[in-house]
């Protein structure tokens, strides 16, 4: 019966969005726009960036707006083209989940296989295949790091550029902020926000709030000040401490979700007509002449294989897990790895594919006595309902992307009896203003996310849960190839939960939840006992046992090329993005970070890629 209601919610929304995708598609190859690359013939251009996705749009956008010729060179096509819903925020759950029978036409299929720490499942991870890449997948968060975490950032790297007060500008630079429409929202939902943490001039990515605000995080608001986690203004000006409904990638006229795609090449594109964007393209290697300078990509496209010559640099942005993958099939990364595949190493990098952070979440789920997701999925009368609210008036549940109310902490002094020696050293090298601990609201049955949106409960219940998510993990895992062929992809080990210090934590912000649901706070809605996992898992191993059968990602895979001093054997780009070993080649996206900044990494990548886009054309 599950089946049902997910179809006809995508082909409702096809029908009733038709003429919106054709007018957002129809003036792309226009005269005002240059036309799209043509397959099979060798072209020039001054710059050929690798990856359309939320870096790689950004860069190649900025350097055709200074007139450049810019060849973007994308794997996929546009998302609407592809995904029937992924412009509906309350459809995000639809495209992703752990099992890997999870595969939408405009995500890779990643699966990291086997993964340990998750009791050995196989693990499906979402990574955009399309124009806007993760952007067109995440869950839409939109929050900045913390201004010690941008100065270990600037200190790792040897540049003071880095700092937070010196890169705000650059996180201001691509977002255009909304306020939240009040009117649609319960005076129990108020969003605060800082406007000077956005500049007016700020400009093409949309950030705002759904005009629907989900009535259990009113609820969890409450339970997380009863557990000491006080409502805070802004988590974009430098501090993370605290909890608040979040802003999120949402357009705020049509409540549409606002990706690096909609937002940078599908607006007033007059001034990209240097931009010539190569879709359903594939690279296959970066080229090199004798003085290790590249020079170009060879790409392609179905069955034709040419060349795209780059007279100024490659850029390659093409995500945690296929930048590596693309330096090391071109010769750049662990010397051992290449000659395995007989790939002549043009610089011996042991520090691609390698360091690979990621947050991991887990929690558990509640009957309770309000309308929650769940209902989307077991009543396909509401299901339609909600979807005419969203399509003809903007409002309604489908406007809100699941998650909508965020809070973050250390884990109090309370909560750490069980901690060992070791890890409160390893927990002390994080900076002072870096959280231990992300709380995310789940108006929805959680369990092991395999299918979100088709595992629901169907009844008559409704159900939530509150997820944790660690933000100062410890494990790292790896990314690594299986031949020297970009079709084949590479192979992920996130390794999750590896050290005593992530397992630790992960029980006490397990302990947290519970505690926050057992509140005299959040009573009038909790219906009985723990639906799951269950109240008779209570012991510190039967708890981490739970988190091992139900750990997944939020898709924060980052720092696989890192940033870094050249005498840091691991570092795989320098602080302007360029790769060690090389000339004219640089990364520009997730990957190149030297730490995953604390909360969610979208409005960083943005950063980044502001950053390098304006150190490229001042050099230039």
């Amino acid at each position: 019966m599950h089946l049902l209601p997910a179809f006809l919610l995508a082909l409702a929304a096809s029908a009733a969005s038709a003429p919106q995708n054709q007018k957002a598609l129809s003036g792309r190859p226009n005269a005002s726009y240059s036309e799209p690359g043509v397959p099979g013939v060798d072209a020039f251009f001054d710059y050929v960036v690798v990856g359309g996705g939320t870096a790689g749009i950004t860069v190649a956008a900025r350097l055709a707006e200074k007139d450049f010729s810019v060849a973007l060179v994308e794997a996929g096509t546009y998302y609407k083209l592809r995904s029937l819903t992924a412009f509906i925020p309350g459809a995000d759950s639809i495209k992703v989940g752990a099992s890997p029978s999870v595969h939408p036409a405009i995500d890779w299929g990643f699966v990291a296989r086997n993964v340990p720490g998750a009791n050995y499942r196989d693990i499906h991870y979402a990574r955009g295949k399309c124009l806007g890449g993760s952007s067109a997948l995440n869950f839409m968060i939109y929050q900045r790091p913390t201004k010690e975490s941008m100065q270990l950032w600037a200190d790792l790297v040897d540049d003071q550029s880095y700092t937070f007060e010196k890169v705000l500008p650059f996180y201001k630079r691509t977002v255009q902020f909304a306020p939240p429409h009040d009117q649609h929202r319960p005076e129990n939902a108020t969003a605060e926000y800082a406007l000077s943490a956005f500049s007016e001039d700020g400009q093409p990515l949309q950030v705002s709030y759904p005009n629907y605000a989900m009535s259990f995080s009113s609820w969890m608001r409450g339970g997380m000040q009863a557990i000491g986690i006080n409502e805070t203004q802004d988590f974009s000006s430098g501090s993370l401490f605290g909890a608040q409904y979040c802003p999120s990638t949402i357009e705020a006229h049509d409540q549409t979700r606002s990706t690096s795609q909609t937002a940078f090449l599908t607006a007033d594109i007059s001034h990209l007509r240097t931009l010539t964007v190569y879709k359903n393209t594939l690279a296959k290697k970066i080229l090199f002449d004798s003085q290790k300078r590249a020079i170009g990509v060879r790409v392609q496209s179905g069955l034709l294989e040419y060349s795209l010559k780059a007279t100024r640099e490659v850029i390659v942005s093409a995500g945690a897990f296929q930048s590596p993958q693309l330096l090391m099939v071109s010769g750049i990364g662990p010397s051992h790895t290449l000659e395995k595949y007989g790939i002549e190493v043009l610089s011996n990098l042991p520090g691609v594919g390698q360091n690979m952070w990621d947050h991991p979440f887990f929690g558990p789920t509640y009957r309770v006595a309000l309308v929650t997701f769940t209902k989307l999925a077991a009543d396909f009368t509401f299901l339609i309902k909600q979807l005419l609210l969203f399509l003809l008036s903007h409002i309604g549940m489908l406007t809100n992307p699941v998650t909508d109310f965020l809070a973050f902490e250390k884990v109090p002094k309370s909560h750490r009896a069980a901690f060992s020696a070791h890890t409160e050293e390893a927990l002390s090298q994080f900076p002072s203003d870096w959280p231990e601990v992300e709380y995310l609201s789940a108006a929805a049955y959680v369990g092991n996310f395999s299918r979100p949106f088709l595992q629901q409960p169907n009844d008559g219940s409704n159900y939530a849960g509150i997820i944790a998510s660690l933000v100062s993990p410890t494990s790292r895992g790896n990314v690594t190839i299986i031949s020297n062929d970009t079709t084949d992809l590479p192979v992920i080990n996130p390794n999750w939960l590896a050290t005593e210090t992530d397992q630790q934590v992960a029980i006490a912000a397990y302990r947290r939840i519970r505690a926050a649901f057992h509140s005299k706070a959040m009573a009038p809605i909790v219906l009985g006992e723990e639906y799951h996992p269950g109240s008779q898992y209570e012991t510190n191993a039967q708890i981490l046992s739970v988190i091992r059968n139900t750990v997944m990602t939020i898709f924060h895979a980052a720092c696989t090329c890192k940033m870094g001093v050249r005498n840091d054997s691991q570092a795989v780009v320098d602080s302007r993005a360029r790769v060690f070993g090389v000339n004219a080649l640089r990364v520009v996206d997730v990957s190149a970070f030297p730490i995953l900044v604390p909360g969610h990494p979208q409005s960083s990548v943005y950063m980044l890629a502001e950053k390098i886009a304006e150190d490229i054309i001042a050099t230039s």
